[in-house]
């Protein structure tokens, strides 16, 4: 019984927030990053502890 409430009021938040993220910005496809930057000149920012910095 607690799977039959809990997955739906799970999924039901998950499509809620997306809904809100689409509502406050939409996407510009033109000012994300590219899926896969190889050789193209972008360099990676951040989410790295472990770089040393320049």
């Amino acid at each position: 019984m607690t799977r039959r409430i809990t997955a739906p009021i799970a999924l039901l938040l998950v499509g809620l927030l997306l809904i809100f993220d689409h509502a406050t910005t939409p996407p510009n496809p033109y000012k994300a990053p590219p899926i896969f930057a190889l050789g193209s000149g972008v360099e990676a920012v951040g989410g790295f502890c472990g770089a040393m910095p320049k």
